[in-house]
Formats: structure tokens, C-alpha cells, sequence
């Protein structure tokens, strides 16, 4: 990936989005294979292996725990990297203050990490990340731990000064928001390997994969006349009693509230897992284990 830009990381469960991570960032050493940063190499695994501590990789590190020091006030924490660069402690603390008011956090130096709320300790976690000056930030999730009001702003807030410090990002999330406004590509893992990837909008407009459709909101079914990927909308698959031309069986696995009334969660006989919406008045009648068959609208007639 080009330096400057953002790489966003998806993938169900266990697909091994942490493990790349802890790989990047040094936790993990590879069995084999190699990490390179930049013209840097930071692991090399096999038969002759090298590992660079991870202290000494300048890459920061921001999850959706903020995981400040407890005893050190707002400043001092964002001091923390500058003074490990060898900045003297005054100077150190002036650049930190100025962090502090580029986070939207001005008047709040000597608090410490439990006067601060979750969104302000983030804000405070994202500025001592870009404090270190890394050549490399690791997202881990960090919008995932705060509530539905903060979490808008903190995205905004780690978009902007992603773009203004020129920082190359990775960034693990669940949130298409997150994709949309952080990332400049994305990467679809699963069981450990890239199965889908591209430019952030090519793969949300046209995933390729069950899970980048899901993110995206979309299904994806063949076409049995065709054999065409089709990408389908909730709102646009119909669900029936009985089976006909061009109808697909499923089975219920849940159903949720949904804009439009209720989204039932559905698993084909292949494994793939869909959504439909029905009306409100129709979601009863879903229920988990049921079979159903279902068709996309202007097709089945």
C-alpha cells in the first residue's frame, strides 16, 4: 500500500484481522514470509529470522480501548512519545498542549484519565498516537467502545488529522462508516487470506464476497438462468410459502427490526446467509428453523 494512504481490514470472526495486526505492530512473528514498512523490514520469518522489537518500529496504536496511564494527567500522556524521542520534558509538554487543542480538548491538561469521559480519553489516545510521529497507525476498532453520539465525532475527527499528518492508517473495523470515511481500500479477509480487495467504493458497490456484501448491505445470489453474481437489496427479495421457478430455499435464522419493518436473517441450503425486509404486520410469521423460498422482485413473475 502506497504511503499516506489508508488500508481498511474487514472480515468475520476469526478471519485473522488481529493476528495481522499483532503481526504488524510486533507482537507476533511470522513463521514465514516478511513485514516490511516503508523500505523497513520489521519481521522476517523461516529458516533466517529477524524481528524488530516493536518499541522500535515507530508504529502507533489506537484501540477501542484507550488505555491511557491512569496516573498521568492529560498532557503528560501525550508527552509520553514525544519525550521517548528524546524531546526535553517542557518542549515535550508544549507540543502535547497543542495536540490537545487540534483533538477539540483545550483546558483539559492536568485531568487525569478518569476525570476525562470515553470519548474525550479517546481523543486523548488518538493524540498521543500521532504524538510518537509513527509511520504507521494501527486502528484497532476504536470507534467501538463509544456511544452513537461520540462515535460520529471521533470518526470525523480521526479522518481529518489521518489526511492532515499524511500517516499511512490499517485500520480493523465492523462499521461500513468506517471503511467509507477512513479508508481509501479495503481488504476482505478470511481464514487468513485476502479474498476480496480494491478501492473503498469499487468494493462496497460491487462486492464480490458474502461478507463485503453484507458490509455493503447487499445480498448476493446467482442467477440460475445465467449464472450472473447478482447484487440485491433486502427490500427488493420476496419470500413465499412454496417453491416455484426461480425461487431459492432457506431456512429463518433471525429476525430484527428494520427501517422498513422487519429484516429476517435467512441461511441457504449452500451455507450463504441473506436478509430480507418484510412489512411489519408480516415479521411474525418468521420464525428461527422456518423454511421458506424466495425470489428477487421482477424476476418471479
Amino acid at each position: 500500500m502506497p504511503a499516506g494512504r489508508t488500508l481498511a481490514v474487514v472480515g468475520a470472526n476469526g478471519a485473522g484481522k488481529s493476528t495481522l495486526l499483532d503481526l504488524i505492530g510486533g507482537t507476533l512473528t511470522p513463521d514465514r514470509g516478511t513485514i516490511r514498512v516503508g523500505a523497513r523490514e520489521l519481521s522476517r520469518g523461516g529458516g533466517r529470522p529477524r524481528v524488530v522489537p516493536a518499541e522500535e518500529r515507530r508504529i502507533g496504536t489506537l484501540t477501542q480501548d484507550a488505555l491511557l496511564f491512569p496516573h498521568l494527567s492529560a498532557v503528560e500522556n501525550i508527552a509520553f512519545g514525544p519525550r521517548a524521542r528524546g524531546i526535553p520534558a517542557r518542549a515535550a509538554r508544549a507540543e502535547a498542549a497543542d495536540w490537545l487543542e487540534r483533538v477539540g480538548l483545550p483546558g483539559t491538561d492536568q485531568r487525569r484519565p478518569r476525570e476525562l469521559s470515553g470519548g474525550q480519553q479517546q481523543r486523548v489516545a488518538l493524540a498521543r498516537a500521532l504524538a510518537t510521529r509513527p509511520g504507521l497507525l494501527l486502528l484497532d476498532e476504536p470507534l467501538a467502545a463509544l456511544d452513537v453520539a461520540t462515535a460520529p465525532q471521533i470518526r470525523l475527527l480521526l479522518a481529518d488529522e489521518i489526511r492532515r499528518t499524511g500517516v499511512t492508517a490499517v485500520v480493523v473495523t465492523h462499521d461500513l462508516l468506517d471503511a467509507i470515511v477512513l479508508a481509501d481500500e479495503v481488504a476482505v479477509l478470511a481464514a487468513g487470506r485476502i479474498v476480496e480487495s480494491g478501492p473503498t467504493l469499487h468494493v462496497v458497490e460491487r462486492p464480490r464476497t458474502p461478507f463485503a456484501a453484507a458490509l455493503a448491505g447487499v445480498n448476493l445470489l446467482t442467477d440460475p438462468a445465467t449464472g450472473d453474481l447478482l447484487r440485491i437489496r433486502p427490500a427488493d427479495l420476496a419470500l413465499h410459502a412454496e417453491p416455484g421457478p426461480g425461487r431459492w430455499a432457506a431456512r429463518v435464522l433471525a429476525t430484527e427490526a428494520a427501517a422498513s419493518g422487519v429484516r429476517v436473517r435467512l441461511i441457504m441450503d449452500d451455507g450463504a446467509h441473506l436478509a430480507a425486509d418484510v412489512p411489519a404486520a408480516a415479521g411474525a410469521g418468521y420464525r428461527p428453523g422456518g423454511r421458506v423460498h424466495l425470489s428477487v422482485r421482477g424476476m418471479d413473475a
